[in-house]
């Protein structure tokens, strides 16, 4: 069995850390559980401390000041010791048994870098979860949101980690362009023969604005499609250059293609 390393982005989660951390406690595979503290003004590190009294897997990290989600991440993964690495936030659970069907996947397809969990939607308001369209966009996004990764560390540091461009840290999406890359250069899987990931309502959770936007509920300026389009495709020509480099081979030769048309159009522009 291939020992898992968690990491969970915390701020200010005291209400919900518990529940998390105790999904993950659950969860066999889980060799080491690492909160990082992005800043908390709550008791979330109180939380994380108590648990980690009572079970040695669990570590608590601090970040000297509240830098976002995407970069907690990325410090929690630099402290991570074992191979593969998972992603959960600290509103979310995983359900028994999630991690399980990863592992013995990634163990199956040793070339494959990645694999995605189910999630189940809890709570989310009934003219969204009523939507004829959300079975689509549910799965789109159960392909996306970091809950549902479970990723091998040497391609999550040949990534560099989740982007925290300044367009990702204002109005989120860096999970969205980490998905992307992952889905360009090599696949982008999904267990999808259960449940195994509790996202939780909130209000302003981003699950709820991507899902009213994609259903055409909310509207969005273009100037900030435009932006956040341009910033993941940039990360993807990032990963699959570091990506290249690191095989020493062609990888993915119509995203190649694709880069490549898009870089002869930027320089003639």
């Amino acid at each position: 069995m291939l020992p898992i390393s968690i990491i969970i982005p915390c701020y200010n989660a005291e209400q919900t850390l518990a529940r998390t951390l105790d999904s993950c406690v659950a969860q066999p595979e889980a060799a080491q559980i690492i909160v990082v503290d992005d800043g908390s003004q709550d008791g979330s590190p109180d939380v994380a401390l108590r648990h980690a009294q009572q079970y040695p897997q669990i570590e608590l990290l601090r970040m000297p000041h509240n830098g976002g989600a995407a970069r907690a991440r990325n410090w929690g993964a630099m402290h991570a010791r074992y191979p593969l690495l998972a992603f959960i936030d600290a509103d979310d659970e995983y359900l028994p048994g999630a991690l399980a069907g990863p592992v013995a996947y990634l163990q199956e397809h040793p070339g494959q870098p990645s694999v995605r969990l189910d999630v189940e939607f809890c709570g989310f308001p009934a003219d969204i979860t009523g939507h004829p369209q959300y079975p689509e966009h549910a799965a789109t996004l159960s392909n996306t949101v970091p809950s549902s990764l479970v990723i091998r560390r040497s391609v999550y540091a040949a990534f560099g980690g989740f982007p925290f461009d300044d367009v990702f840290r204002r109005h989120g999406g860096e999970d969205g362009a980490f998905s992307l890359a992952l889905l360009n250069i090599f696949d982008n899987p999904r267990l999808d023969d259960r449940k195994r990931v509790l996202m939780h309502y909130h209000p302003k959770i981003h699950a709820e604005r991507y899902f009213r936007i994609s259903m055409g509920m909310a509207d969005v300026s273009d100037e900030l499609i435009t932006s956040t389009r341009d910033a993941s495709w940039a990360f993807v020509r990032r990963a699959y250059a570091a990506i290249s480099e690191l095989r020493g081979f062609e990888l993915a030769p119509q995203l190649r293609a694709q880069l490549d048309a898009d870089s002869a159009r930027n320089q003639s522009a």
